[in-house]
């Protein structure tokens, strides 16, 4: 079981054989295998079959959004719609990696500070693994998150303050209740589970890789285990070194990163008062925040902050023009793309997909 590395408290990352992953693991045939995220199984760190804790998350759809790219004059422009998940997020993919090993490796305790739909996640997981889950959210998390994981048997606590205080309760009190964390990059297997939404991509692309991503940022897991997922395909063998520009997207009342990248930092410092009604953007530091900005440099991609009434105006604008109900996070892509078509960042002609983290549903009180 690990945490942080121990010498310099930094997040680990897993590798692997990746010459021996690929002599099973070809994009051949992949056509036969489930339509889940354990496809990618050669490349996932779990080893025996039977410690899988699965609800059937992943292979999300790509949903070509025709008449939102119309109206931006874009032909390509595509949702990767993460809130058709277990648990109507991206975090069931992190999850059920974290879970599935925490399995194998004996864990019987899990713990985790959530802004909400991490909790959700890491309670069904941990139901169907039949272990305890210990979830901290603050006092404003959106209700449905709160009912999801008590209906979901999780021992719950709401706090007062932001995420960070959370994990500092988290924190003092593992040790002696016996918890095993699985907060963000705090453990090394979340990423794992994020990372397949890079192979979904390069699969359901034909593995021509789009030209630009735009990803909501919180703790950046997401972002990171996709830059991690390129170069896995690339040393197998299966795209070749071009790489898609990478944004990433946050509320200006919670914009870490984007001030770090804007002020040519590499690492980002605490946000103060952080407020935005997209919960899982409230993330004043991240601890992989070294690693966003490395990918979204190396990438030559940018980070762009947007207002609340901006995202909350465009979920409604996706909504009507797709079908989609987003997330607050998820819907934030759509007025940074605007503000990138508009300085001229991103072309019409681009490939583009926007991520929808999550399910609006998750998210009345954003909308009353």
């Amino acid at each position: 079981m690990h945490n942080l590395c121990t010498q310099c408290g930094k997040p680990l990352l897993v590798r692997y054989d990746l010459e021996g992953a690929s002599k099973s693991l070809t994009k051949e045939n992949l056509v036969s295998r489930q339509p889940d995220l354990w496809r990618y199984r050669e490349v996932l760190p779990v080893e025996r079959s039977e410690n899988v804790v699965t609800l059937g998350e992943g292979f999300t759809p790509l949903v070509h959004a025709l008449r939102l790219g119309a109206s931006l004059g874009m032909s390509e422009l595509y949702i990767k719609d993460e809130g058709q998940n277990p648990t109507q997020s991206f975090k069931a993919r992190g999850m059920t990696a974290a879970v599935s090993m925490a399995k194998e490796l004996g864990v019987e305790k899990l713990a985790v500070p959530s802004a909400g739909n991490a909790a959700g996640a890491l309670a069904a997981y941990a139901a169907r693994a039949g272990m305890e889950a210990h979830i901290f959210m603050p006092k404003d998390t959106p209700r449905a998150n709160v009912i999801e994981c008590e209906q979901t048997g999780a021992h719950v606590t709401l706090m007062d303050g932001l995420i960070t205080d959370c994990g500092a309760e988290v924190g003092r009190r593992k040790e002696r209740e016996g918890w095993f964390e699985v907060s963000t990059l705090k453990e090394p297997y979340r990423i794992e589970g994020k990372k397949t939404m890079g192979y979904e991509l390069a699969e359901q692309f034909d593995w021509q890789l789009p030209d630009v991503i735009i990803y909501p940022t919180g703790g950046g897991t997401g972002l990171i285990g996709m830059w991690k997922a390129f170069d896995e395909m690339e040393q197998m063998g299966w795209i070749g070194s071009q790489r898609p520009r990478m944004v990433t997207v946050q509320a200006s009342g919670c914009a870490p990163i984007v001030t770090a990248f804007e002020q040519g930092e590499r690492f980002a410092a605490e946000f103060p008062n952080a407020h935005t009604t997209a919960s899982g953007l409230r993330v004043p530091k991240a601890i992989g925040d070294f690693l966003i900005l490395d990918a979204l440099r190396a990438s030559g991609g940018t980070a762009v902050a947007v207002t609340d009434k901006e995202l909350i105006d465009a979920t409604q604008e996706v909504g009507a023009a797709e079908g989609i109900f987003c997330a607050p996070e998820g819907a934030a892509c759509l007025p940074a793309l605007k503000k990138l078509m508009s300085d001229g960042t991103v072309k019409p002609n681009e490939r583009v997909v926007l991520f929808n983290t999550g399910s609006g549903v998750k998210y009345i009180e954003s909308f009353s």
